[in-house]
């Protein structure tokens, strides 16, 4: 069995989607990134890419790479998950906190955790999505952007 952990933090930016766990949640501005800047998703990845010892985002999805402008993070994650497998792995649970002040997403966690579960092809019984603020500390509190953290374990399939 192997733990991973990941992290990631975005900025805000006007004129972006606001995209977390594959949602489009309703914002003034969203998250800038190569990519669609999913800040979950993109824990996510790092925390499973870590306990594979497979490298991390930056090296198999580079923000140099024209082919990943723009991209969907949950496409991405469907590429870990087939490296995943390929590498004989299987996802026994992971858990991911979303840290931001607003807007609040908790209608949109069960959303989240389904889309998350469909890339993974697991249950969304192992998928945890939950959010928190830091209650007006650190950049997240100011309003300047979200980071999220995530943690995993995977045994031998």
């Amino acid at each position: 069995m192997r733990i991973g952990l990941g992290y990631d933090m975005h900025a805000f930016q006007q004129g972006r989607a606001l995209v977390l766990g594959g949602v489009t949640i309703p914002s003034e501005s969203g998250l800038a990134g190569h990519s669609d800047a999913d800040v979950l998703v993109h824990a996510l990845m790092d925390a499973l890419l870590g306990a594979m010892r497979s490298g991390d985002i930056g090296e198999h999805f580079p923000d140099t790479d024209p082919a990943f402008a723009g991209v969907s993070s949950l496409d991405l994650l469907a590429h870990v998950a087939e490296l995943m497998m390929r590498e004989g792995w299987k996802l026994i649970d992971a858990d991911t906190v979303l840290v931001m002040e607003s807007p609040k997403v908790a209608p949109f966690r069960a959303e989240m955790r389904a889309n998350i579960a469909c890339r993974l092809g697991v249950d969304v019984d192992r998928i945890g999505v939950k959010a928190t603020t830091t209650e007006g500390l650190d950049a997240t509190g100011r309003g300047e952007g979200a980071a999220a953290h995530a943690v995993v374990l995977l045994d031998r399939a």
